[in-house]
């Protein structure tokens, strides 16, 4: 069982050579996919002082497109058998893939959300934010009929065949209620696991605001009652 780790990327000068050796060390055949989102922050430069090889591809954006569209350019050159949504910021732990690939390994889920709100060690931090991912996430449920407890988590892993029989269209990150909408509707088997998480604060670099809040309640009415 082979795993493509996708991991958009956007200004992390800082966290991508961590990320990308955290990824490196967990113990699973795996081909690893960076998509650099047009960075200005010098990622580009460290990326491009890296070598390629057939299991650790580079890809360049020929301009700023957003989390979405550089998740497609990676899913279109995934090999592996089950995909995992990587960010670059260190937030979340690779050394977690083992647990997070255990309900697709059994055959008892084809969707995996690792949830950062079922009881994991998390740094505390940003009320407000949390308060807005509830809203987004029982919204989202109200409209598929899900139980999830975090919708907007960057964990999502899922067998690679899905991406043929789903076609994705957002940019931004609005990748996160389309999709969520889309495997409702094709009736995949989707579990939730604990992860840990280690947010950031916006003067450590988060860069999702209030304004991607707004425009996501706007993609979970559209894929939910227009798509």
């Amino acid at each position: 069982m082979k795993l493509s780790v996708v991991i958009p990327v956007y200004n992390e000068k800082n966290t991508i050579l961590s990320l990308l050796k955290s990824v490196h060390d967990v113990a699973m055949l795996k081909e690893i996919i960076v998509v650099d989102d047009y960075s200005t922050d010098g990622t580009r430069e460290v990326l491009k002082s890296l070598p390629s090889s057939d299991d650790f591809k580079i890809i360049f954006q020929p301009q700023n497109a957003g989390k979405g569209a550089a998740l497609r350019a990676g899913f279109a050159v995934v090999t592996g058998d089950i995909v995992v949504i990587q960010d670059a910021d260190l937030e979340y732990d690779p050394a977690e893939y083992v647990n997070l690939i255990q309900p697709i390994l059994a055959n008892k889920a084809d969707v995996v959300y690792g949830s950062r709100f079922l009881g994991g060690p998390h740094r505390v931090l940003l009320f407000w934010h949390s308060v807005g991912n509830s809203i987004l996430t029982t919204l989202s449920n109200m409209l598929t009929d899900l139980n999830l407890t975090d919708m907007e988590t960057c964990y999502k892993i899922f067998r690679a065949d899905i991406l043929k029989k789903i076609c994705l269209h957002e940019n931004r990150f609005g990748f996160e209620p389309e999709f969520t909408a889309k495997i409702s509707k094709a009736r995949y088997r989707i579990y939730e696991v604990p992860i840990s998480y280690s947010g950031r604060d916006y003067s450590e670099g988060k860069k999702i605001g209030w304004k991607d809040g707004v425009a996501a309640i706007y993609f979970i009415l559209k894929y939910n009652w227009f798509d």
